[in-house]
């Protein structure tokens, strides 16, 4: 991933915001830290979300464009004036890359190489198997618009086939998100109605009775250390609590990305949006309560 001006924005605001926590103190501070780290991966996600976006786009319009290739040779028309011919339609994100294909033809380069440099940049292994197809078929003198239907049905076979397998499977992602959200309620009843009694049952550690000693022991033993017997702050059982959530939302995302989309690297979206949802409640939560 190439970095840009505004990764390096969001990285500076994020540092600024990180040494601006350890200045303040209290809860405040710790809500500004998650908040710098949050803004620091943001530029990051949205250029993931926009690489996913630009593949889905190249794939959708490979077909536009080997369907317009697929008429024209039909028609009588070699490959490579095909492609000449159609390299001023609206391609979308893959305009530029068809015309810098033309441009390569009309200078001559043979066309299995222009394709080669094509697949590179284009970087998308549906567009770069086919485009392997097409390239054989032209260096085996086969019937090339024959071998481009082909591909194209193949495409859009495999393009349909995601969609279809994309709407069967967005009732898990939904129940995904319902499910975390439970478990966010859970740790949150655990954490300010729970724990609390269970500091109500240690209080009376300070009487010199027996029973009062096995109560506290009751209490320490969920909230003391193990070897000092120091009782736990509440500020340090919400920590741990947020990083419970926080680790429990970032691999829910990544798991949703591979069902709904069979890639990890998509569910980072989802585990960025989980995060920053299980962020602002629990701070939220701690702020009010």
């Amino acid at each position: 991933m190439e970095l840009k001006k505004f990764h390096w924005i969001g990285m500076g605001i994020s540092i600024s915001l990180i040494i601006i926590s350890f200045i303040f103190g209290g809860s405040i501070s710790f809500f500004i830290l998650g908040i710098g780290i949050l803004l620091g991966a943001l530029p990051f996600v949205l250029t993931i979300i926009r690489e996913s976006q630009d593949s889905a786009e190249k794939e959708e319009m490979f077909l536009e464009f080997s369907r317009n290739l697929v008429e024209s040779v039909k028609a009588g028309t070699p490959i490579n004036k095909s492609i000449l011919n159609v390299r001023d339609k609206p391609y979308g994100a893959l305009s530029k890359h068809i015309k810098k294909l033309a441009n390569q033809i009309s200078m001559g380069i043979p066309l299995g190489i222009a394709l080669q440099t094509f697949s590179k940049d284009i970087k998308n292994k549906t567009v770069s198997r086919s485009l392997t197809l097409i390239s054989q078929a032209e260096k085996s003198g086969g019937e090339i618009g024959g071998i481009l239907e082909a591909v194209t049905e193949a495409v859009t076979m495999s393009d349909k086939l995601k969609k279809e397998r994309k709407a069967a499977i967005s009732t898990l992602v939904v129940q995904g998100y319902i499910i975390f959200f439970v478990f966010i309620i859970i740790i949150l009843v655990l954490e300010f109605q729970i724990l609390p009694l269970l500091v109500g049952i240690s209080s009376p550690a300070s009487d010199t009775t027996a029973g009062s000693d096995i109560g506290s022991n009751v209490g320490l033993g969920f909230l003391g250390s193990g070897s000092g017997g120091e009782e736990v702050s509440p500020e340090e059982i919400a920590t741990s609590f947020l990083y419970l959530i926080l680790t429990q939302g970032f691999f829910t995302g990544l798991v949703i990305g591979k069902l709904s989309e069979e890639n990890v690297k998509a569910g980072v979206k989802h585990s960025f949006a989980l995060m920053l949802i299980a962020f602002l409640i629990s701070s939220g939560a701690n702020i009010l309560f």
